[in-house]
């Protein structure tokens, strides 16, 4: 019989840094620890300022 495996992705909001708002959300694979680019922060596209703007990691 197949062992069954742990979770190894979580689900967590990206939220803007200059307004606040939790536009996307997104899994990460918290298995291994997170990326450096994820911890940085990402560069996305917030619809409010109609600009790209850096998103940092939420988790709610």
């Amino acid at each position: 019989m197949a062992k069954k495996k742990g979770n190894a992705r979580e689900y967590v909001w990206l939220q803007c840094s200059e307004t606040g708002d939790l536009n996307y959300r997104t899994s990460v694979n918290v298995k291994g620890g997170l990326p450096e680019k994820l911890k940085d922060g990402l560069s996305k596209y917030n619809p409010l300022l109609r600009r790209h703007t850096i998103h940092k990691i939420k988790r709610k």
